[in-house]
């Protein structure tokens, strides 16, 4: 038998990614610096400590209402492009996932298709233009191939992961289409995205986790 998501996991997850983002504020800001506003590892750190705060309700909810509810709370929560792009993204995923109170893996890879196509729509960016969706599309798209494949779930999970984190890191050879770096000289290359690097670091967590529980 697979996995199957449930929400408390979900907030376990949250739980570890939160932890991890307070505690590479640094690390995240100095990327920032480089190539964007400054101010990405804060929109992200108020961001997952709201829905830390509120793990106890999104606990006792369905995974679609909890989705929800996370991108309401994204949306409200974070500043700039970031909270409407997670937040639309969030409320996609709910409504892929419409009526089910947990997920397996079939059902988790089409609400992460389903928040990667909202955020691509809504944030008119693509694979290559140095954004976050470099370390979501890989993942997405090896998470599809490795269930077309009928791979284990344990495969399927370390190739997601290793496309997220790959993907991040391919950033640092990319031209910035859109942002602060797209008007540098240089492009931002040489640089890693954090918007990339951050989305790796839930992806990562997330298959770890549920890496975990397949035990």
């Amino acid at each position: 038998m697979g996995f199957v998501l449930t929400s408390g996991d979900y907030v376990d997850y949250i739980e570890r990614t939160a932890e991890l983002i307070r505690e590479n504020g640094d690390y995240i800001s100095g990327l920032d610096a480089a190539t964007g506003d400054g101010d990405h590892w804060a929109n992200m750190n108020v961001g997952f400590e709201s829905l830390v705060s509120a793990g106890g309700e999104l606990r006792k909810m369905p995974i679609d209402a909890a989705f929800r509810k996370i991108g309401m709370l994204m949306m409200s929560k974070i500043g700039g492009s970031s909270g409407i792009l997670y937040g639309g993204g969030y409320m996609a995923a709910s409504k892929k996932c419409a009526g089910k109170a947990e997920l397996d893996a079939p059902a988790l890879c089409g609400a992460l298709e389903a928040m990667l196509n909202d955020m691509m729509e809504r944030g008119g960016a693509k694979p290559g233009m140095k954004t976050m969706i470099d370390a979501l599309y890989p993942a997405v798209e090896a998470f599809k191939k490795g269930l077309d494949a009928g791979n284990g779930e344990k495969e399927i999970l370390g190739a997601v992961k290793s496309a997220a984190e790959e993907g991040a890191e391919a950033t640092r050879t990319m031209e910035a289409v859109k942002g602060r770096a797209s008007y540098q000289t240089n492009k931002g290359v040489g640089h890693l995205d954090p918007g990339a690097v951050t989305m790796s670091w839930q992806i990562a967590g997330l298959c770890d986790l549920l890496a975990e529980k397949l035990g």
